[in-house]
């Protein structure tokens, strides 16, 4: 239950700045944003405020922000329609009733003739109990409202397309952006409460299952060297330690003003990227400060970027299969060993998962927000847009294909953990 109620935060804490970010950007511009989604498939819960409606959906697979100009719009008035129409004080149409216009006696009911809701914004026709054309001028917020549902109109400023360019693809790209500053922000606070590692070979603690504690040494304890190899910081001691698992290694510590040597075979450890690595069971001496937290936040999410793009490279290069890949299955798994290790180790896995929810949206890949970015460079190049249709397509095709590649990870998984 832990493990469920754990991921159930992660992921909606992901997902939810991840939509902020496009929210937020793309909002800025001036793009009319009709949904902030949590999740897909049916609604559970949902609020409007001012133009946007803020729904929790039944699966928690994502989320997305549904911009103006981004979907055809589902209502199109046609000449000759019957639609009944309210006024605001200023005479200008500010609600189009489409059907169960009985519902509504105080309207008026017009015949159309031609409408405009996008950049002329207003209707012509003829009303029943008035002879020739009327034309009304149609509020820039007006609303149409089918079965009862108001949506409000997007006049064509107000929709995606009509943005620059940098608009359109800071609107994208602030999504992934908001992924690392998340991390940034979660590491920095983990430093923050943690400490900052020192670089030095001290032992600031050792666990109580390592051979470390078996072999006597405490906190405190310098690290001079390594079977002869002399280390003076943390990362050349770790380096050794972790290149020899199951290997006899003879350190020479330091304790005050005495010196000693103690035999310590690393224990075998498979880390996340699949390796198998030495560990003896000791903690960096460490440091608070909030300049150093901050400095942490950022060194460590530049370091979780590279190692995730070297295993992207490695997959493309045939070093990792798809076997190495996780998906929801896989993340729940690890997720629950992770959980187990305690809250501050919890909070590393998430800047973790963060980092990767952002470079993965930043891949070209159709569908994803680097897909989109693609073809908006593309219209840079070229001066002028892709075909709508055709790029529709190809996003198509691709989440098509992101699906089925998320069907054969999941069942991976399973074979995995539980068969």
């Amino acid at each position: 239950m832990n493990t469920f109620i754990s991921i159930i935060i992660i992921f909606g804490l992901l997902v939810f700045i991840h939509e902020l970010g496009h929210l937020v950007f793309a909002k800025r511009a001036g793009i009319l944003c009709r949904e902030f989604a949590i999740g897909f498939g049916p609604k559970i819960f949902s609020f409007k405020k001012a133009e946007t409606v803020y729904t929790i959906r039944l699966l928690p697979l994502g989320g997305f922000v549904r911009m103006a100009g981004e979907d055809p719009e589902m209502i199109q008035i046609k000449p000759g329609y019957e639609v009944g129409l309210l006024f605001n004080e200023k005479g200008a149409v500010n609600k189009i009733i489409i059907n169960n216009k009985s519902k509504h006696p105080e309207c008026k009911i017009i015949q159309v003739e031609k409408i405009d809701l996008e950049k002329e914004l207003f209707v012509t026709g003829y009303i029943s109990d008035e002879e020739g054309l009327v034309t009304y001028a149609i509020d820039e917020k007006a609303e149409y409202v089918h079965d009862e549902l108001a949506t409000q109109i997007a006049p064509y400023d107000r929709q995606f397309g009509s943005k620059t360019i940098p608009q359109r693809a800071m609107a994208l790209f602030a999504g992934p952006m908001m992924n690392f500053i998340l991390a940034i922000v979660i590491l920095t606070f983990y430093a923050w409460i943690a400490g900052t590692p020192v670089n030095e070979a001290l032992v600031g603690d050792v666990t109580d299952d390592g051979v470390a504690i078996e072999a006597g040494l405490e906190g405190g304890d310098r690290i001079i060297s390594i079977d002869g190899q002399n280390v003076s910081t943390w990362d050349e001691m770790t380096a050794i330690i972790q290149s020899n698992p199951n290997e006899p290694l003879v350190f020479e510590i330091e304790r005050g003003s005495t010196h000693f040597d103690v035999t310590l075979t690393p224990q075998e450890r498979v880390s996340p990227d699949e390796q198998v690595e030495g560990v003896v069971g000791i903690f960096p001496e460490t440091e608070k400060s909030v300049v150093g937290a901050v400095l942490f936040g950022f060194t460590q999410t530049y370091e979780f970027t590279v190692l995730i793009f070297e295993a992207l490279g490695m997959l493309v290069t045939g070093q990792f299969t798809l076997d190495h890949l996780a998906g929801p299955v896989g993340i729940y798994s690890y997720t629950d060993e992770v959980a187990a290790m305690g809250f501050l180790v919890l909070m590393q896995w998430t800047a973790i998962l963060s980092v990767n929810l952002g470079i993965i949206n930043l891949l070209p890949l159709p569908a994803l927000d680097g897909g989109r970015l693609m073809f908006i460079g593309l219209e840079a190049l070229r001066g002028k847009p892709i075909d709508p249709q055709k790029e529709g397509l190809v996003h198509f095709i691709g989440f098509a294909l992101l699906m089925l590649l998320m069907l054969v990870v999941t069942w991976n998984d399973i074979n995995k953990f539980f068969l």
